[in-house]
């Protein structure tokens, strides 16, 4: 009966903390959907137009390193109703007052950015409330919570032309505070939660040492930076490659996001029976056939919505792949320093792409060029994948220096 209740209480604090990714994901991808409109209004280049989108995606990436150290400290109870709170200024700020100027946005989507840590809030307060035979399915589940962007690609542009450029900003600072509200009444931390006793940039120096910060990093920069790149910029690659109209690319986006949504807490679940990195061979070898069959734009239908649906699949997987993997290799005390960083890496892969398409699209009127780029890197996680494999399956002979190390923190 004690077994049935716990667990029915850590199912409720991983659907709050969800619900919590989702709402302050969705405050988080506000300005993706407007893109076009606010390079039209404010007279913006192709590379002003992506700065001005990725802007709240690498403030919310770096953002994470403290964000996940300091969740390790005071728990996800304190910090999802603490970063709920605080996305709410920017968001009414740029509904009302910065939306007519391009510095205005620029300062009011870096404070959106604050929204984007709520990731790492959520992936330690989970992990300490399933065992480790459910963690990666729970991570994943959590990691669903990323749909917020849908919610935004499917609401905001319609919103601002029924009812004008507030109206979606407002909705969303109501349902933050709602959200806020609830986190703090609600919530609670896992009794196995292991609190850390040493200084936070003590903690940071030695996740920087750990192996797994490192690999999970490069594998979360290609496979969520791949997911965040395309759900802040496809509705402009759409618009431009197969000139489709704002709204109709942006439902296309959203349903780019909705499969890879889907797919990563099966990427979680498979980890849970296979091992981690072998997933993540089979999710990169996908993205690197559907980055080379879309380089040549092919037609929209069927080939180009294949191989954009095939990497939205693979992109979901290789997600919750990644952090079933942080799960099962990383100490305890170390789940929300490791994910800071490795979220953060996640982040700047999800900001680069944006800048670096517009750039090339601009000077070549072509998206060519960084399609073929993501399947080299993509082929390079997937050489990655296999070391990580191969390392699994060695005997551990770094195993009792490890311990050494962490048990000092």
């Amino acid at each position: 009966m004690l077994v049935r209740m716990n667990r029915t209480r850590a199912n409720a604090m991983l659907a709050l903390a969800t619900l919590g990714f989702a709402v302050n994901f969705w405050a988080w991808a506000l300005l993706s959907p407007l893109g076009p409109r606010f390079k039209d209004v404010l007279a913006l280049s192709s590379s002003e137009q992506a700065l001005l989108v990725a802007v709240p995606v690498i403030v919310g990436s770096l953002g994470r390193i403290p964000v996940g150290a300091l969740t390790d400290r005071f728990g996800g109870r304190v910090m999802f109703p603490i970063i709920s709170s605080a996305t709410i200024i920017p968001v009414l700020f740029i509904g009302y007052a910065g939306n007519t100027s391009y510095p205005a946005m620029i300062v009011g989507g870096f404070f959106l950015g604050v929204a984007g840590t709520a990731f790492a809030v959520g992936v330690p307060f989970v992990n300490a409330w399933f065992p480790p035979e459910r963690r990666g399915l729970a991570i994943g589940i959590f990691g669903m919570g990323m749909g917020g962007t849908a919610i935004s690609a499917l609401t905001t542009v319609k919103l601002v032309k029924s009812s004008g450029i507030a109206t979606p900003f407002l909705i969303t600072a109501i349902v933050l505070a709602g959200y806020a509200v609830i986190a703090a009444l609600a919530l609670r931390d896992s009794p196995e939660r292991v609190r850390p006793t040493k200084p936070l940039l003590t903690r940071l120096a030695v996740i920087v040492r750990l192996p797994i910060t490192w690999r999970a990093s490069l594998l979360y920069a290609v496979g969520f930076g791949g997911y965040v790149a395309f759900s802040v910029y496809l509705v402009t690659y759409l618009k431009n490659a197969y000139g489709l109209t704002q709204t109709d690319a942006a439902n296309k986006m959203a349903g780019f996001v909705l499969l890879a949504v889907a797919m990563r807490p099966i990427g979680g679940w498979l980890s849970d029976r296979v091992d981690a990195a072998k997933v993540l061979m089979a999710a990169f070898a996908v993205v690197v056939l559907g980055a080379l069959g879309q380089a040549s734009t092919p037609a929209l239908a069927p080939w180009a919505t294949i191989a954009f649906l095939g990497m939205a699949g693979a992109l979901g997987v290789a997600s919750g792949a990644t952090f079933a993997l942080v799960a099962q290799r990383t100490p305890a005390q170390h789940v929300g320093g490791v994910t800071g960083v490795v979220g953060a890496a996640g982040g700047i892969g999800g900001f680069v792409p944006p800048l670096f398409m517009g750039s090339i699209y601009g000077s070549h009127g072509s998206y060519a060029i960084g399609l073929i780029a993501l399947a080299v890197v993509a082929v390079g996680m997937l050489g990655l994948a296999l070391h990580t494999a191969r390392t699994a399956e060695r005997p551990r002979r770094r195993t009792k220096r490890l311990d050494r190390l962490t048990e000092s923190v």
